[in-house]
């Protein structure tokens, strides 16, 4: 499935879809961010019943601000609409994956910090 372009247009609508929703909220300028988007990509490509979607912090500053979106890369996880957590920084594809097995298996841990 593609990584859906999200604004705040179309922020609360896609994350309110039933299912699971992850966020990468980024900026062009973020060095960590053009690391963590082609794992994003390939999680998206392998993980076809999750929706995946980027906003640009830069460009849609009032859902960041309303998601207190402090550093990036912040990637942010939603089920059913509901906010289930967040991790901040460059984290490996490997611990995002282990995030979203806990999201599917209803044991979700997030962290704040990468490791």
């Amino acid at each position: 499935m593609a990584v859906i372009e999200l604004t705040d247009a179309n922020f609360q609508e896609t994350v309110d879809e039933d299912g699971i929703t992850v966020v990468d909220f980024w900026a062009p300028w973020c060095g960590p961010c053009r690391v963590v988007g082609p794992v994003i990509e390939e999680l998206a490509e392998e993980n076809p019943d999750i929706r995946f979607g980027k906003l640009n912090v830069d460009d849609n500053q009032e859902t960041a601000g309303a998601f207190a979106v402090r550093s990036i890369p912040t990637i942010a996880f939603f089920q059913n609409g509901e906010a289930l957590g967040a991790v901040v920084g460059a984290y490996p594809k490997e611990a995002l994956e282990d995030v979203l097995k806990q999201i599917r298996e209803g044991k979700v841990e997030t962290e704040e910090t990468a490791p």
